[in-house]
């Protein structure tokens, strides 16, 4: 399993209504997010994409995707630092292809 709902199952106290609906939100962010990781890769645009991955970082912990947010972490200090530059494109495609992966998992609670 690529997510653990629990922290969504506290916060929402089980209600399963919200809980869909903020997996709808996630799957509609994080398609969102690659996008514009992608774009601010293309163009050399470190200061947004550390932003981009900051704002995915979060996104993925609510989904108790743990590795993902560390590994996002990652990617925001070394972009903001301009550091490594070379390695952004597998941190980016790796967040893509875990979150497709997470999304299609979901569809199974929706």
């Amino acid at each position: 399993m690529k997510t653990d709902l629990s922290y969504l199952e506290d916060m929402t106290e089980g209600n399963k209504g919200l809980i869909r609906e903020l997996i709808g939100i996630f799957s509609t962010q994080v398609k969102e997010y690659s996008d514009l990781m992608q774009k601010f890769l293309g163009e050399q645009n470190w200061h947004e994409l550390s932003m981009m991955a900051h704002k995915a970082k979060s996104t993925v912990a609510i989904m108790g995707m743990r590795e993902l947010s560390e590994e996002l972490k990652q990617l925001e200090l070394l972009a903001k630092n301009k550091e490594k530059t070379s390695s952004y494109e597998v941190f980016i495609d790796n967040f893509t292809r875990e979150c497709e992966e997470a999304v299609s998992e979901l569809q199974s609670y929706k």
